[in-house]
C-alpha cells in the first residue's frame, strides 16, 4: 500500500506546483495582460471622443501608476521599464518611418511622436515587465552564464540588427547561433511552490518569444498595428517572426540582469 500512496502523493504534488506555476505566471504577466486587455476591450473608433490610441496610452500610465501605488511593482523596477519602453519606441519610429515601412499604425491619434503613437513602447515595456516579475517571483538563479562582456554585444548586436538588416543585409541567423553558443550550458533554476527546478535558458527564450509572437498575431488581428500584408485582410503573422522575438527576449534578459548587477552586484560568471 506504500507504493500506490506514494505515487499519490507524487501527483498531488506535481499538481499544486503547476497550480502555483500558473498563478505566478499570471502575476509576472500582470501588465502585459492588463494591457492586452485594453487593445481588446477599447473599440477602434474610440470611446468618449478620444481615439483608441490614445486611450491605450493613458490606460498603460494608469496601470504603471496602480501597480507603483498597490506595491506590486517597485521604483527600480519601473525606471528599468522606462528605459525599455524608450529602446521600444525608438525601434518603433525606425521601422514605421516613410523610408522603412515594416509596419504601420493606421488609426488618428493625439498622442503620437514622430508618426507614433506612444503607447506603443510599452509594448516591449511589457517584455521587460515579465522578465523583471519572473525573476523576484519564481526566485530566478542562472547558472553557467555567459562571460558578462559577451552577452553584451551579443544583446547590442541583436538590438542594431533590427536596424541595419535594412541596409547591410539580415544577420539574424548569424545571432541565433551565437546565442546558442553563447547559452548552450546555461541553465535557469526557478521555484514554482517550495522546491528549485531547472530548464535549459534557451529554451526559455523560445517559449517567451513563442506566447509574444500569439500576442503579436492577436494585436494585429484587433488592427493595433498593421503589416503591409494585412493591409486588405488579416492574415497569421509569419512564423520567421518567432525568432526575432527570441532574440529579443535575449535582449531583455541581458539588460536585466546587468540592471540587477548594477543594483547589487549579484552576477558572478560561472
Amino acid at each position: 500500500m506504500t507504493a500506490p500512496r506514494a505515487d499519490l502523493n507524487g501527483i498531488k504534488r506535481v499538481c499544486i506546483e503547476f497550480l502555483f506555476f500558473g498563478i505566478k505566471e499570471v502575476r509576472a504577466c500582470l501588465f502585459a495582460g492588463l494591457f492586452f486587455l485594453l487593445l481588446f476591450l477599447i473599440p477602434r473608433e474610440g470611446l468618449w471622443g478620444i481615439a483608441r490610441y490614445d486611450l491605450l496610452f493613458i490606460g498603460a500610465m494608469l496601470i504603471q501608476v496602480w501597480m507603483i501605488a498597490a506595491k506590486l511593482e517597485t521604483r527600480d523596477e519601473l525606471y528599468a521599464i522606462c528605459l525599455f519602453h524608450v529602446l521600444g519606441f525608438v525601434l518603433e519610429v525606425f521601422k514605421t518611418s516613410s523610408y522603412i515601412q515594416s509596419w504601420h499604425y493606421p488609426d488618428p491619434g493625439y498622442l503620437k511622436l514622430f508618426g507614433v503613437p506612444l503607447f506603443s513602447g510599452f509594448m516591449y515595456a511589457a517584455i521587460g515587465s515579465y522578465v523583471i516579475q519572473a525573476w523576484r517571483l519564481f526566485k530566478l538563479r542562472i547558472t553557467h552564464h555567459p562571460r558578462y562582456w559577451m552577452a553584451i554585444i551579443c544583446a547590442m548586436l541583436i538590438y542594431l540588427n533590427f536596424f541595419t538588416h535594412h541596409f547591410i543585409g539580415d544577420y539574424r541567423g548569424y545571432l541565433l547561433a551565437f546565442s546558442l553558443g553563447l547559452y548552450a550550458r546555461s541553465t535557469v533554476h526557478f521555484t514554482p511552490y517550495d522546491k528549485e527546478r531547472k530548464m535549459p535558458l534557451l529554451l526559455s527564450f523560445v517559449l517567451i518569444g513563442f506566447f509574444i509572437w500569439i500576442a503579436e498575431n492577436l494585436g494585429t488581428f484587433v488592427g493595433a498595428w498593421r503589416y503591409p500584408d494585412q493591409l486588405t485582410g488579416w492574415v497569421l503573422v509569419h512564423l520567421g517572426k518567432w525568432n526575432s522575438w527570441a532574440l529579443l527576449v535575449v535582449m531583455t534578459f541581458t539588460i536585466v540582469i546587468h540592471l540587477k548587477h548594477i543594483k547589487s552586484s549579484i552576477y558572478v560568471p560561472e
